[in-house]
């Protein structure tokens, strides 16, 4: 029970981030440089409170490559938001993530089965048919943003499986990101607007959604099998989108439903493992 609520927290937790974000910039409390930077800023001094406790120092972990690929990540991401709803935009977050990770492997020579060949194709067509032109598709100028963000995050995973200790390489990663988003903020510096409330949810996400959300969820990882790992995000798309439903009034279209079903669907074909057979 105690490893399900972990898991349910911090699935609930990534899924918060989309709302979050979409929330702050759709009401224009916040721009997008400032909730990035502000996103980042607040994280790392979470994360580094959590290893002070462990007694770990976050600078001995991570690199500057990693920081350069979260901070690509979440700055693309914010600015992804001004215009895409949360659900599409979580969507389309998730499957570049895979589709990036799916795609390293086959650079390096992975082989892929039959059966996870005809889900990247199920997984891809279903990301072009969300994109395709239409009254209910995303805006193509966020949707690239979105899927550069995925990039971003996917590039950071890959790079992040080298780290012996998961959360001391987040913190340090975080921490050296800060730098990066303190020069877009300086860039952008003409177009920032920060009201308490737009403070308030950049804070939210970067203290609580990721900082301590990637923490419980690096906590409760190695006490999952990698299949259900794998398994239990794809939920996260679905649980922005409810949100974004439920609590951003934002519609959800039968295109949504129908595109969302063949990515997640795709992607569970390719990342997760079939049971083996007993006496095979």
């Amino acid at each position: 029970m105690r490893v399900f609520l972990l898991t349910l927290l911090s699935l609930l937790a990534f899924a918060a981030n989309s709302l979050l974000c979409r929330l702050a910039l759709k009401s224009e409390s916040i721009d997008p440089a400032s909730f990035t930077a502000i996103r980042l800023a607040s994280g790392a001094a979470m994360l580094v409170l959590v290893m002070r406790v462990r007694r770990v120092s976050p600078v001995a972990h991570g690199s500057w490559t990693a920081a350069l690929w979260l901070f690509a990540y979440a700055a693309t991401f914010s600015l992804a938001y001004v215009r895409l709803p949360a659900g599409v935009g979580a969507l389309l977050l998730f499957g570049a993530v895979q589709a990036t990770m799916v795609g390293a492997g086959l650079w390096r020579g992975e082989a892929l089965s039959s059966r996870q060949w005809l889900g990247l194709l199920l997984a891809m067509g279903g990301l072009v048919a969300l994109l395709l032109p239409g009254l209910t598709a995303p805006p193509p100028g966020s949707a690239a943003l979105m899927l550069a963000a995925g990039v971003g995050w996917g590039a950071y995973s890959l790079h992040g499986k080298k780290a012996l200790d998961a959360g001391a390489a987040t913190a340090g990663n975080f921490v050296r990101a800060v730098p990066f988003a303190a020069l877009l903020v300086a860039v952008c510096a003409p177009q920032l607007s920060v009201s308490r409330v737009g403070l308030a949810y950049a804070l939210c996400s970067g203290a609580i959604t990721s900082g301590l959300g990637y923490i419980v969820w690096y906590t409760v990882l190695p006490r999952l099998r990698s299949s259900a790992a794998a398994s239990v995000q794809l939920s996260v798309p679905l649980l922005a989108a409810l949100g974004g439903t439920l609590l951003l009034g934002e519609d959800w279209t039968q295109r949504l439903g129908w595109t969302g079903l063949a990515i997640l669907g795709g992607i569970a074909l390719v990342v997760l493992r079939p049971k083996p057979v007993p006496g095979v």
